[in-house]
Parts: C-alpha cells; structure tokens; sequence
C-alpha cells in the first residue's frame, strides 16, 4: 500500500509538471522533493519510470524532474541503495547525452544529479561517465563539464582517477576543434589542477598520502602546452579567459625546470590579455597564481620580467573603481595581491618604480601609486621596515595636490603609517599635520558627486575619512600616543585649524585620560622642552571662545569644554576641583537643547559665568593679567568671526574686571580702543560690551580712560593704526564718536547703580553729548550717519533703564530728560514718512518710552508733540508690498510695538477716563484716515491702550464712565469698515469698552458678561469673504452694545437720558465727515478695491451701519415700519446718511408708525430726531426729493374696481418694467398689506404664476414673511396646498421605454417653492417656529414622495431654455426644492446646527438619491436628535399619523426617520421610548420589505440609544429580530441581514437566560449566509455568529459547540475572502470562538494573530491554528477535511486556494494512526481535479497539499 500509494502521488504530481505556470511547476517541483523527503527512493523510482515512460517529454519539463531528483539525493544520499544509484545514474548519464546539440538547462540538470550521486558513489559515476569518455573520439560536452563539477565537489573521490582521466583527454585536446569544447577542456583541467592542489595541501586526510605533485607534472605540462600555444592566441575572447583561468593553477603543478623555461614566454602572454579584454578579473587571478608559483620555486627569470610585470599591473590600478561593478573591485584586489608577492620577492625594484609615480601630477597614477604603497606597507611590513625614511620622504609631493581623490588616498597611507610605526621616524609630524588640515577643511567646501566615475561620495569625503583616521588612530594605536600627545596642541590655536577643532579635542582629550591612566607626570605638558605648543593662557582663551557658538563645526563647544577640563593642572593647579563640578553643569545645559532652541544670550551669560568663577578659583592677579594678554593678542583671529570676537570682547571685560592691578587695566582698555575696527558695527557693540562689564569692578577707571581716549589726538591725527600722518577722514572719526558714546551707554547699563546715579548726568550724558554735537564755528552740524544716530539712541536708553532700576530713581531729579526727549524727537521727525528702512524712529521711541517715566514730567505741550511726532512718523507709512522679504516686515511689527509701548508710558502717567480720552482723541483722525492701513493701525493701537487701560483698572469709587457714548461712537462704524482687519480692531475696542464700563459700574475685574463675550465669537466672521455671513455677523454685533451697555449694577435699563446720550454721541460720529465717505473716495491703497467687485460689499457694510444706527438709537427689527427716504444716489447713500428731510416735505427722514401712519411719541427720542435732522442738514446736498409713504390708512382706488388677482398682477408687472429699489419696496408693503386682508387669494394668486418662479414673484413671496401673524397664516395655506394633490402621476410610458415613470404634479411643486421663498426671509422665524412639526414633517415627507421624481415635459423645455439665457433663481427638480424648504424650516427653526451637521456629512446630497434616502432620513435624525431634542416629541407625533400612508415611500421615510432616533438617548430623555417602539412593533408586518427592514433596525437601535432598557424589552426585542431571519417574502435577504445585524448589536445587552434557548435556532438559521455570493450576508452572519460565541462564554452547551466546530472551517477559509469586511468579521468570530473551544493555547493563538488592524500571514497562522487543532483534537481530522473538501469548489479563487491549504497543513500535524479518518481517495481525487484549475494560486496549493500526503503513506 505504502508503494502504491507514493508512486500515485508521485505519478499526479509529475503529471501536472507540464502545468503553462512556472510558479506551479516549481510547487510541483517542491511537492516531489516533499515526497523524496520522506520516501526517497520510492519518489526516486517514480521520476525515474515517469522520464523512462515519457520518451517525448519536452526537456523544460524533464529538467523541473530531474531538479527534484537532484534535491531528493543530495539530502539522501547516505540512505541510497547501491542499486537505486545505478539506475538514477544510468537515467541521469542517458539524459545528458540524449540530445548531441547543446540544451543548457536540461543536460546541466542531469549532470547536477550525477554531480550528487557522485559524492558518495563516485567509482559508479566515473564507470559511467568514463563509459562515455572513450580514447580517439571527443565525448558529449556535459561529460567533461561533469568531470570538472566531480574534481570541485569531491576532491578525495576525483584526484585518484586523474591520471588515467588525463591520458585518455591530452589527445583529445588536440581533435577539439570547437571554441565551446576547448573552454570545456580548459575548465575541467582548471578544476583537475584546483583539486590536486587542495589534495596535496590536505594529505593528512587523503585516502592516498603517496601521492605526490610529480604525478600530474608530466600531463599537465602536455597540456599547458596545447593551452598555452595552441588555444590562447585564439580570437574568442571566452576560449581566451577559460585558457588563462586553467594556466593559473595549473602553474603551481609545472616541472619546476619547464615553469622557469615557461615564464618569459608566459608572463608576456598573460599579460598582453590586458590590453584584449575589458574585464581583467581572471587576468589578474591567474597572474597572481602564476607569480606565486615562480616565487615558491626560486625563479631567477622573474627578475627580467619584472619592469614589464610592474607597468602592466600599474596600469591595472590606476583604472578607476565604480562601486556597481564588483568585478572591477575584484580585480583590484587580485592586482594588489600581486604586488604583495613582488614586494616579497623584490622589495628594492617595487618601491624604485612606485615612489617616482608619486611625484607626476596625473590624478589617477598618484591615487593608484598610493594605493598600491598602503597595500604593501601593510602586507609586507617586514619588507618595507627598512624603507619607511624612503617611503616618507616621497609623500612631499603627495601632500601638496589639492585633488580630493588624491587627498583621500594620502589619508589613507598615513592611516597604514600610523599602524606599522611609520610616524615616529623624522618626518612624521608632517603627516599628522596633514591630516589635521584635511579635518579643518569647511564642510561646504566638501567635493560632490559629479559622475558615475567619481568617487566623491559624501560619506567618504576627505574631512569625513580624515576625522576618523584621526580619532582612530589616537584611540586605537597605542604607540601613537607618543607622537600625538602633546604635539596635537599646537593645531589648537591657530586660525586655519578652526574647522578641525572638534577632532583635535576629542582626540586630545582621549589622549590625556591615558595619560592620566599612566600617571600625573606623564599626564603634564611640559612647555618648557615644547617651546612650539600654545600657552596655557592661549589654549584657554582659545577653547573658551570656540565654545561661545557650541554647535558650529560638528559640536565643537562640547569638545573644547571637554578638553579644558582634562588639562585643568596643565592650565592652573587650582582649577581642578571647580572645574569638575561647573563644566560637567555646562555640558548638560548643551546637551538639553539644540542648535533651534538654545538661547545665545543665555549660553554666554552662562560662559561668562564660568569664566568669573574661574578667575575667582585662581585668585591669581599675574595668572589674570596673562590671561587678559592672551585674549586681547587672540583678538585679530576672529576678524572672520564677528559673533565669537564680540564674545571675546566680553571676555576680556570679565578678566579686567577681575585684575587688580588699574594701570594694566587703563593701558589694555586703551590698547583696545586703539586696536578696534571701529568701522565694523558688531565690534563696536563687542567693545562696548567689554567697557561696561570692565566698569562693573572699574568704574572710575574705564570713565576716565574713555574721556583720555576722547582727548587724544587719535580724533585729529593718525597714531599709525590707520593711514599714518594723514588727517582722518570724517566718517572715522564718525564711527570713533560712535564707539566711545556706545561705551558710555554700556558704562551706565552695567555700573553699580549706587555709582552710576553720581555720574549718569556729570559725567556719562554730558561727554555723550559733548562727543555727538559737532560745531563748526559754533554752529551746531546735524550728523547725517546713522550708526552714530542709533549708538546715541541705544546710550540713552541703557542710561535711562539705569536709572529706573535705581533703588533712588523715585528721588533722583533727571534735568537733562526735557533734552534728551527733544533729541529723540528730532531724530524721529528726520525719518521719511513714506518708507521705513532704518530701526532709528523705532528705537527712538524706545529711548523715549524709558524716559517718559522719570521725573520731573513732561510738560503738556511737549507729551502732545510727542504723541503727534510718533504717529505721523509711523502710521502713514505704506505698507510693503508683498514679497519684500522678512526683513521690513520684522522692522514693521517692532516699530508698531515699541509705539504701542511709548504710548502706553503716557497713558501710564494718566491712568484716569481723561487721560484715555486724551489718548483716543489724537488716534481719531487716523481711526477715521480715508486710507486703510492707517484705520488699522490706529485700531490696533486704541485697542492695546484700551486694554492696558483695562488691565491696570482701580475704582475706588463708583463713578460713570462718561466717555463710553463717545468712544463707542467712534469706534462701533469701523465694525463695518472694507477692511477686514479693521472690523476685527474695532471689535477688540468695543469689547475693552465695554467691560471699562461694567468696571465703573462696580463689577469685578473677573466678571465676564455673556453679551460681552459674544463678540470674540463673533469676530472671526468679519473676515469671512462671504458677504451673507459678513452681513448677519455684523447685525449680530451692533446689537451686543445695546444688551451690554445699557445696564447698571442690578441689570435694570438705564434711563432715557442716558441712552439718548450714547445714541446722541454715535449718532455724530455716523454723521461727522469724512466717516464713510472717506472709504470711497480715498486715493492709494484707501480706495483699495476700486469700484468693481465692491459694489455688493458696500452695500452690505453700509446696511450694517444703518444696522448699527437702528440698535444704538433704540430702534429694533421688530419694530412697526419706517417711511424711507430716498436718494438721487441710490439706497447706499440714503442709508449712509442716517436718513434726512426730503426736499419740500416737512417730514422727518426716520420716523416710527404704526398701523394708522401716525408718530409713535413714546419709543421716539426728541435727541435722535433733532441729531437725524443736523446729520440731514450737513448732507442734504445729496438727496433728490423722492418719498414713498406706505402703510398710509387712506382709501385704495381699487376698493370697487379691480380683484385679488388683478392687483397681484399689476403689482408683478410694475416690478418687470422697473428695477428702481423704491419701486421694489412699494411692491413689497402693497403686497403685504393686501394679503393681510385676502391672505387666501393672494397665496392662490401667486401660486398660479408660472413655474419657475421670476425674481419678482420671488421678492413678492418674500414680502409676506414680514409679519408673524400673516406669515403664518401664508404657511398654513401652502402647507394645505401642497397635500392637496398627489405628489405625483404615474405614466405608462415607461412600460415601453426607459424613460421615468413618475410625473411631479404642479400645485405641490408650487407651494413647495414658495414655502421656501416665504422661509427664505429672516422675519418668517416665529411663524415657522408655530408650525414647525407640521411643516418639518410634511416637506420630510414630500422629499420622499419626489425621490426619482421628474418634471413634466413642458416645464423641462422651459428648463432648458432659461438655462442657455437667465437662468430661474433656483432649480425646479422637485426633490431639490423640497431639500431646499426642508433646510429652510430648520434655519428658521433655529436649527443651523442640524443644517450645517447636514452638509457636512454629506446628508442632503444622500437625502435626495434613491439609493442614499434612508441613510440621508437617518442622518437627518440623528442630528435632529443631537441638536433640536425637544422638537422631536411634536414632530413625532405628526410623523406616526403618517405611518398609514398609502405612499410606500412615505411609510418607508417616516420608519426610517422614527426608527434612527431610537439610536440617541434623547428618545429616553424625551419619554418618546415606549411610544416609538409601540409605532414600530405595529409595522412588523407591513407588506413593503423597506419598511420590515427599517423596523428591525429601529429595535436593534435601542442598544445604542438606550443600552440599560434592552434588558427590559429582551424578549420581545429578541423574538422580533429573529423573527426577521425567517421573513419569507423578502428575496433579496435584506430584511434577514439587518436581522442578523440587529441581533449582533443586542447580545451583549441581554439577558443571559434570554439568550441560551435562542442561541442553537440562530447558529443553525444564519450558517446557510455564512457562503453567501452577498459580501454584506456573509460578513453581518459571521460577526453574528461571532456574538453567539462571546454571549457563551463560561456555558457552552454541547450541542452548540457542535456549531462552533462546524464553523472552523468556513471561518478559517473566508479570512482570504476578497471583501474586507468579510476578513474582519472572521477575525473578530474565531476570536470569540476560540474560549468555547476549551483550550487555552487554541484561543491565546487566535487572539495573538486575529487582532484588528494587526498584519496577517495567512499561512504561518494556518499553520499555527491546524497544528494546536490537531494536537487537541485530532479527532477532528475527518470532519474538518470533510468540510474543506466543500471549499474545494467556492466561487472564490482565494477560499479555493485556502481549502487544499488548511487540509495540508491538518495532514502535516496529525499523528499517522489517525489516517483511517480521511478517505483518501476522495481526497486525493479532489486535489488532482484542483490541479487542473484555472486560477494558478489554486494549483500551486493542490500540489503543495499532495506533497504532504505522503505521510499517510
């Protein structure tokens, strides 16, 4: 049986290994090699009887068998029977010899099997094959081929049959006339020569230690001359290569006579290969072998050859290495090999030819000369030891080229040096130099890759290679550490070393902590005996100032720290104790931050720091005085560095201040200002820096040298520091000016301020001026050089910050601040206003903000010219124009804060209402600029005086801010200015306002009014673009003040004469020149936009002033109507001006009426009007008399004549020949005032105008929303309207074409537009509000009933012919129009959020689709739930009155819309549970599936809504759901898969004991959906089935656990499912499967592999699961096969492919004795029709199963 059945599987497999897919040909392939593994010979048998039977099998196919064959034996090869291996060896030797002709894939796997067969039964194979190797005829090339494969893989086995191999092949070589049978030759003797070397090398384990080289002398010589003479002249470049390969090892078995009589003839004619091929890798090799050989017996005649041999390897070198080429880096290593044999032999004539090479300038003989010198100081060290003063003194030249390449190459050769003592001899120090200069190279200098032959790769770059060389060889070379130490000190000081700082100080401080190791003395240096090493002064000012920019140079400032630290006793013996705690402190400050986020200022203070308390360790004044010697000698090194000399600078300050002795400081302050580039701006403040830390300690010293200094004649005459005995130039003397006084300013910051005070005035101010006034003849010259401006400036402000830090600053009377303000102001008024290039004004107004605080104060007038000066320097100023650069606009913002600033130092001295309004005033003609960028400043500017103000708030006593009509007058329009920065502004001002108010009303500073704080939400949108959103957020706005404002401490209205005094003050400012007009008639950037595209805006901004007007005066929206006036400019200018008189009429502009027309005297203010009568009086000009009084109770003279219609006519017709806004608005009030009296005939009227509807009969809609009660009333109507007719008419047309069969009737469609105009309109909310169920819940509906819905013809032509002219305001399709008045009842509802939740979900879109209505009716739900809960109860009341419908879609959207809020706990909150699941359970069986549907979800969607009450309703929410899984009347399955999803979301709310007899039924009802071709039924029954599992958990019943063992398999199997969500419910089901499996390793595996979101190796997880599955269950095996073999057919190429694979991998773990459970004839019957699939996959995994059958064998 066990034969039969491998040789049956066997025969199937190679019966499908003519499969058209490689890939399954190689899965066959490997399924032979499964069956070798465990029956080799059996599996053997059957390839061998399957290639005897199969004469005319095609070689590919024979080839793939004889693969396996070879794979079986070469594992097997102890186990085969002699026998077997004669007949595998006969089949093998007839397969590669059947065909004469070459077949390469084919023969070659033949002889690989005999190649395997013969490392055990090798005098078997060589019979064969000698069989076929006969004397007088050539043999089949495979048969040599086969010969050298034998001598390579069995070197003990093969030597023994050389001898006779060789006599039989030596004629042979001669008849070969072949290029293709003499490579053959020529490698088979390659290989003969490399097994005979390796036997000879290897006797001690020979089976035959006699043999000896000369055995193969004489036969090897016979054919190295065939080789030599006959073959390698040869023109087949190949034949030439295989020749040159055999010579190399057949060299070594010559007579060594006949190798000597060889070598001038052999060498010349290995090396004229060369130059005939361009891969010279086996050129090279073969050389190398040859040379060996000549070297290892003594050859005299190599010598002759040896400028030959040199040149043509030279040349070899020299050729450039490309990385992607291996073999050309394989043959450099075989040509330095080469050279490492020469130099053993011939050391003197090697380095005579390479070290001249040095010498040449070309780039490519030097790098190669170099590498060959490297190559052989480090292979033949004993060699070159007596040469290395030869080898040094020839790199002089090497070290001059600036070749990178070059460069790279000298780095390396020192690095061989450095290891082989090379370095100690003379001459070495210059190649530690070397590498020292090549680490200081600048990184951006560093070369780049330029083509494919340039080696120039960043990470090999020369300062890369030598940083590494450099460090390497100080830590890893120990006798180097002699040389290096402390020699590197030298290259620490000077200047072109900078960049290789870092280096050196690592590999110093690694250096000295050996040193340390050995012991102090030798850890010392001795200056003394190195007179060429820096001082310790110079290391430390050195290392010091390196550090001041601590990340430059690769983090040279860790480094230098580092250093300084281990040459704490070698700097000064009193250091080491303060160093060991202060440095390591430094170094984490470095370490926490980086080069982003490391504050320079901070990293210096703490460097100073360091430095004081170092001096303050030593305690040493000639120790001092050195070192302050040092750094100012150090000083002309960091010209190129201006950030670290500025810190040196402060340095130096730090040690004078340490010295003691005062001449050495006088004489090194002196020499300093002598010495200073005065021209250079960063050293002057670097001087000045040093000056006033020197004054810290020297006060005296450092005042009295800077007015030495001033009194030299270094002003007048050169003293040889610049152009000797000439006059100096007038801007030298400018910038000495510029120092000095930049001095005193540092001087008076940094003194003691108990000393500073004495002398700030006497002597600091006084020479500051004295020096920056110039006379000519005693008039004062104006200096015309800023830097001298800005070194005043920034004096006056460090002198004026001392003395407001002075603990007697409140005592200390400043006489010369009257002066220095003027000064200032000089300064800030010689500034253009029209460009701001210079921080001069900024920084003077800087100087003036620290004096303003000093006494005595300001005189008045000069605060005034201050203020005055200040704002016309800054605020005209244009803006720059986009693009200019980060620069001005940095300058910008500084300037506008350090404004801010000054101006708050006033408003400090005045902290009273006055002081504030005084403020304001000089800011109003700029709040009120025609020009935009002025009004936004001067904004910003009212905005953070008002909030200082605010901030620093006291009120001792409850007093009325008297200013606020005043100053929200001012600013309350600019909330509606073109700008939008300028609206933003002046919210900030009003909300500061007003909270200053409620301050002096007596509330707390931390009081926060909600009407108040509205605005900050409110100020976002007036930089919206959208003008409808620009309109209603400045509406919103104008009403915060008069909700805020006008109240007092206890919430109360103030009284009339209080309001009347705001409405008075804003209404001057509405109405004061220059306002509004100023924004249109503005030139420059003031009339920003031009006329074009503004219009709409403007109209919008000046409607919100007229807005603004309205709140502020004590008129509301809801107030009765206003006769308009109107003027020749249109409605903008009218409204711009507040209204006015009409000319001839004595009628006020603005008056309130009410429905007789008569004057409301109670709301009407006598103030207002008589300010609206002053405003009209100034700007009567533009007014054209033209008044339209409606509302007028006077008779109508249609009052006999003309109906209803008639009127509405007329009225539509004068809107169509006029477009005038008084006609508009005359329109409107008569169409209001009509339908308030025929409200039913109008809407009747205007609903018969045609569709769609005009503008005009849209703006007469519109006009009866004005009033609730009527609006109401209009509503109610249209809503009766709209359900008087069908929604729609069937058609028969679409019986007999595709075209739709539902018509829209016209009279709902009608009233459905106009519902929408009429809620279009802002009044219509209350009305809309009293009829919101009514009108949500009927236009929900009529989207439902539209749904698919389309227009009849007549109305679709109209369509399309308005659309190629003026389009209809809005589009006509019938769902659209009612999405539109749905959305319209919910904005007027007040239910934007539902809205907007809407649209960004997508719901609106969704609601108007067939295909998206219910998720679009759900969606809407949801949000109506989360935003309008408590209209829900109203609204759902209307909708269960329609659950009767005989509208299918309209059962089907009111389900859908009840069912979705059972999903929201408000349904709970609401008490709306009990009704709606009532409602639901009623419709079960409705006869429409849609609705059966909607009802299971709305049950299940209690678990979401309400999860505590499914507990109560369990059984009947249980029965009812699974009731659904048996609805028989629904053939799409749908209503059974919201079943099953239903009954998945509640499980795990239910009761246990609820569950347990429903569990079986369900498992059993849903498994049929498990295989469904629905990707939804499959995924919602196996995530079904998924809850069963989980609801068992700890209860598992028998005859459920049955069901969990059937739905393994299929669950298994649908985790390669091609849909997603099926893999994901298999996932989360075998989880929940596994506990009821009762073994724990089963479920921790499955939870391990199957996580969500986690990566899934499918068949290392198979593998898994079926190996723990058969370890605890094996007696499974049966029935899960069983239940695979069903897979075996899925429609699913990936299940396919899975089922052969799960029944593999439960074979390759059950223990045989469970064999009888599977019928394997069955089985394997299936797996042989899965190998004839069409899907590849499925294939591969049959024959990859059949291979693992073999265990049933």
């Amino acid at each position: 049986m066990t034969e039969s059945y491998v040789k049956k599987l066997s025969a199937i497999l190679l019966d499908a290994i003519t499969d058209k897919d490689p890939l399954v040909r190689e899965q066959v392939c490997g399924a032979l090699c499964a069956l070798g593994e465990a029956q080799p010979e059996e599996a053997l048998s059957a390839c061998e009887e399957y290639l005897w039977q199969h004469e005319k099998l095609a070689h590919p196919y024979r080839t793939m068998i004889l693969r396996a064959m070879e794979t079986v034996v070469s594992g097997h090869i102890s186990e085969l029977r002699k026998d077997k291996a004669r007949a595998i060896i006969l089949l093998a030797s007839s397969e590669m010899t059947r065909a004469k002709e070459l077949v390469c894939d084919w023969q070659q796997a033949a002889s690989n099997v005999l190649v395997a067969v013969g490392k055990r039964f090798i005098g078997q194979v060589m019979e064969e094959l000698l069989s076929k190797f006969q004397p007088g005829a050539l043999p089949h090339y495979f048969v040599v081929q086969t010969l050298a494969s034998l001598a390579a893989s069995n070197v003990f086995g093969m030597v023994p049959f050389l001898t006779s191999i060789l006599s039989t092949m030596l004629p042979m070589l001669g008849m070969a006339k072949h290029d293709t049978m003499r490579v053959a030759f020529c490698c088979v003797l390659q290989h003969f020569s490399e097994s005979t070397l390796e036997y000879l090398a290897n006797l001690d384990q020979a089976p035959d230690p006699t043999v000896r080289k000369d055995t193969f002398a004489t036969d090897i010589f016979s054919a190295y001359d065939i080789l030599f003479n006959h073959w390698l002249p040869s023109r087949e470049a190949k034949l030439r290569l295989a020749v040159v390969e055999a010579l190399g090892p057949m060299s070594h078995l010559l007579p060594s006579e006949k190798l000597e009589e060889q070598l001038p003839k052999l060498l010349p004619g290995v090396l004229a290969l060369y130059k005939k091929h361009a891969e010279t890798f086996h050129v090279s090799k073969s050389l190398g072998q040859i040379l060996e050989a000549a070297v290892t017996v003594g050859s005299r005649t190599l010598e002759a050859q040896l400028d030959s041999l040199l040149a043509a390897l030279h040349a070899q070198i020299c050729v450039p290495v490309e990385s992607s080429s291996p073999l050309v880096v394989s043959n450099q290593k075989e040509v330095l090999r080469c050279f490492t044999v020469l130099a053993s032999c011939a050391p003197d004539r090697l380095l005579a030819f390479l070290l001249p090479k040095l010498d040449t300038n070309n780039e490519r003989t030097r790098v190669g000369t170099l590498q060959v010198v490297r190559h052989v100081i480090n292979s033949a060290a004993s060699q070159m030891e007596v040469k290395k003063p030869f080898i040094l003194s020839s790199m002089r030249l090497p070290l001059l080229d600036t070749n990178s390449k070059v460069k790279r190459a000298v780095v390396q050769v020192i690095s061989a040096m450095a290891h082989h003592g090379y370095l100690e001899q003379p001459g070495g120090e210059a190649m530690v130099e070397y590498i020292v200069q090549q680490c200081a190279l600048p990184p951006e200098m560093e070369p780049r890759k330029l083509g494919p032959d340039s080696e120039d790769l960043a990470t090999d770059s020369v300062r890369a290679i030598s940083i590494s060389t450099l460090y390497l060889v100080s830590t890893t070379v120990d006798r180097m550490s002699d040389v290096l130490w402390p020699y590197l000190l030298k290259f620490l000081t000077p200047v072109r070393f900078t960049g290789a700082l870092t280096p050196l100080c690592k590999s110093l401080v690694h250096l000295a902590q050996k040193r340390q190791e050995v012991g102090a003395d030798a850890f010392l240096v001795q200056y003394d005996s190195n007179v060429t090493l820096p001082s310790p002064y110079a290391i430390t000012t050195r290392l010091l100032t390196v550090s001041s920019n601590p990340y430059l140079g690769d983090g040279r400032g860790a480094a230098a720290l580092r250093l300084l630290n281990v040459l704490h006793h070698s700097i000064h013996p009193s250091l080491g104790q303060r160093w060991a705690t202060t440095i390591p402190l430094l170094l984490e400050h470095l370490y926490g931050c980086t080069e982003e986020t490391l504050s320079q200022k901070e990293w210096e203070e703490k460097l100073l720091a360091f430095l004081r308390d170092t001096l303050a360790a030593a305690s040493d004044n000639t120790w001092t005085c050195q070192l302050s010697l040092e750094m100012c000698r150090q000083l002309s090194c960091y010209d190129a560095e201006p950030q670290e000399k500025n810190f040196l600078y402060k340095c130096i300050g730090t040690t004078l201040g340490a010295a003691s002795s005062k001449d050495m400081v006088r004489k090194q302050l002196q020499e300093l200002l002598e010495t200073a580039r005065h021209q250079e701006e960063t050293e002057r403040e670097g001087l000045a820096c040093c000056f006033g830390i020197c004054a810290i300690s020297h006060l005296d010293d450092v005042l009295a040298q800077l007015e030495n200094f001033m009194r030299s004649d270094v002003f007048r005459k050169s003293t040889g520091i610049f152009n000797i005995f000439k006059d100096r130039s007038e801007n030298e003397v400018e910038k000495l000016k510029s120092t000095v006084i930049l001095c005193y300013g540092h001087v008076a910051a940094q003194a003691p301020r108990e000393l500073v005070l004495a002398k700030v005035e006497s002597d600091i101010l006084r020479n500051i001026f004295q020096y920056f006034s110039t006379k000519v003849l005693g008039i004062k010259v104006e200096t015309k050089d800023p830097a001298l401006k800005l070194c005043l400036i920034q004096s006056v402000c460090m002198a004026s910050q001392a003395i407001c830090s002075s603990a007697q600053a409140s005592s200390f009377h400043f006489s010369r601040k009257a002066e220095l303000v003027a000064q200032m102001m000089e300064f800030i008024k010689a500034e253009p206003q029209d460009s701001l290039r210079t921080p001069i004004r900024k920084k003077a107004m800087l100087a003036c903000t620290y004096l303003v605080p000093l006494d005595p104060a300001l005189d008045e007038q000069v605060q005034v010219d201050m203020i005055h000066s200040c704002l016309h320097s800054v605020l005209p100023v244009p803006p720059e124009p986009e693009g200019e650069g980060d620069h001005q606009e940095s300058l910008y913002l500084d300037t506008m804060h350090t404004l801010e600033e000054v101006l708050t130092s006033l408003l400090r001295r005045n902290m009273t209402p006055q002081g504030l309004q005084t403020m304001v005033e000089h800011l109003s003609p700029w709040i009120k600029s025609p020009r935009g960028h002025e009004r936004v400043r001067a904004l910003g500017l009212s905005a953070c005086l008002l909030q200082y103000f605010l901030e620093h708030l006291h009120v001792s006593a409850l007093v009325p801010f008297h200013n606020l009509g005043i100053l929200i007058g001012l600013f309350s329009p600019r909330c509606a200015d073109l700008w939008p920065a300028t609206r933003q502004e002046a919210v900030s001002c009003v909300y500061a306002l007003l909270y200053l108010h409620l301050g002096y009303e007596g509330f707390s500073r931390d009081y926060r009014d909600d009407a108040i704080e509205r605005l900050l939400t409110l100020k976002e949108g007036l930089a919206h673009p959208d003008p409808a959103i620009l309109f209603h957020t400045c509406h919103s706005i104008a009403q915060v003040p008069v909700g805020a404002a006008t109240k007092d401490g206890s919430g109360q209205h103030w009284g009339a004469q209080r309001g009347a005094l705001r409405a008075g003050s804003t209404l001057h400012v509405l109405g004061s020149a220059g306002c509004w007009q100023g924004q249109r008639g503005a030139s420059g950037h003031g009339a920003e936009t031009g006329h074009r595209g503004r219009c709409h805006s403007d109209t919008i901004l000046l409607g919100v002033r007229w807005d603004f007007l309205m709140v502020l005066t004590g008129r509301h929206p809801q107030a009765p109507k206003l006769v308009v006036v109107e003027g020749g400019e249109g409605p903008s200018v009218g409204r711009r001006e507040c209204a006015g008189e009409a000319k001839g009429t004595g009628q006020t502009g603005l008056t309130r009426h009410g429905a007789s027309g008569n004057a409301d005297p109670a709301v009407e203010s006598p103030v207002a009007r008589r300010l609206f009568s002053k405003a009209f009086a100034k700007r009567g000009w533009l007014w054209q008399p033209r008044i339209a009084v409606l509302g007028a109770a006077t008779p109508s003279p249609w009052a006999q004549g003309p109906t209803v219609p008639e009127i509405v006519s007329v009225l539509r017709s004068k809107l169509q020949e006029t477009r005038e806004e008084y006609v508009l608005q005359a329109a409107r009030h008569s169409v209001y005032l009509l339908a308030s009296q025929h409200c039913a005939a109008v809407v009747s009227s205007l609903l018969g105008s045609p569709l769609p509807f005009d503008s005009h009969t849209c703006i007469l809609w519109r006009a009866l929303a004005v009033e609730p009660g009527l609006t109401t009333q209009v509503l109610g109507l249209l809503l009766e309207k709209m359900s008087r007719d069908v929604p729609f008419k069937e058609t028969r047309a679409f019986l007999l074409s595709s075209s739709p069969g539902r018509v829209a009737t016209l009279l709902p469609l009608a009233a459905t537009c106009a519902l929408y105009e009429v809620m279009s309109v802002l009044a219509s909310g209350p009305a809309v509000l009293e009829l919101y169920p009514q009108l949500f819940t009927a236009l929900l509906l009529r989207v439902g009933c539209t749904v698919g819905v389309v227009l009849p013809r007549t109305l679709q032509a109209k369509e399309r012919r308005s659309a190629g002219s003026a389009p209809a305001p809005r589009s006509l399709e019938p769902c659209s129009s009612a999405v539109d008045a749905l959305q319209a009842v919910l904005l007027r509802g007040g239910n934007e959020e539902v809205v907007q939740r809407m649209e960004l979900e997508g719901g609106w879109r969704l609601l108007g689709t067939s295909a998206g209505h219910e998720e679009g009716v759900a969606r809407l739900a949801s949000a109506m739930a989360k935003f309008a809960g408590p209209r829900l109860p109203l609204v759902m009341k209307e909708l269960v009155c329609t659950q009767s419908s005989a509208y299918e879609i309209q059962r089907v959207t009111s389900t859908g819309f009840l069912a979705e809020l059972l999903s929201s706990s408000v349904a709970d909150d609401l008490l709306l549970l009990e009704p709606l699941l009532h409602n639901l359970a009623a419709r079960q069986k409705d006869p429409c599936a849609s609705v059966r549907r909607l009802v299971l979800r709305g049950l299940a969607n209690i678990a979401s809504g309400s999860p505590d009450k499914v507990r109560a309703h369990g059984p009947q929410l249980l029965t009812a759901v699974i009731g659904g899984l048996d609805d028989r009347d629904d053939p799409h399955s749908l209503v059974a898969l919201e079943a099953m999803v239903g009954l998945a979301r509640l499980l795990d709310l239910a009761e246990p004991q609820d569950l347990r007899p429903l569990l079986l039924h369900v498992a059993i009802r849903i498994r049929p959906f498990f295989d469904s071709e629905k990707m939804e039924l499959r995924s919602a029954s196996i995530r079904l089935f998924g809850h069963l599992n989980k609801a068992c958990h700890g209860g598992c019943a028998d005859t459920f656990l049955e069901q969990v063992v059937g739905g393994l398999v299929p669950l298994l199997l649908h985790l390669r499912d091609p849909q997603a969500p099926v893999t994901s419910a298999c996932r989360f089901a075998l989880r929940m499967s596994g506990p009821n499996l009762k073994c724990e390793q089963l479920a921790a595996a499955l939870q391990q592999h199957l996580q969500d979101g986690r990566g899934l190796h499918f068949g290392e997880f198979l593998n898994c699961t079926c190996k723990l599955l058969m370890h605890h269950f094996p007696d499974l095996l049966g029935r899960l096969v069983s239940t695979s073999l069903f897979y075996f057919k899925s429609s699913w190429e990936d299940v396919r492919a899975a089922a052969p694979m799960l029944t593999g991998f439960l074979v390759l773990h059950v223990e045989a004795e469970h064999r009888p459970q599977v019928d394997l004839e069955q089985l394997t019957t299936a797996l042989q029709l899965l190998l004839k699939d069409p899907a590849p996959l499925v294939r591969m995994k049959a024959a990859e199963t059949l291979g693992r059958l073999v265990k049933f064998a």
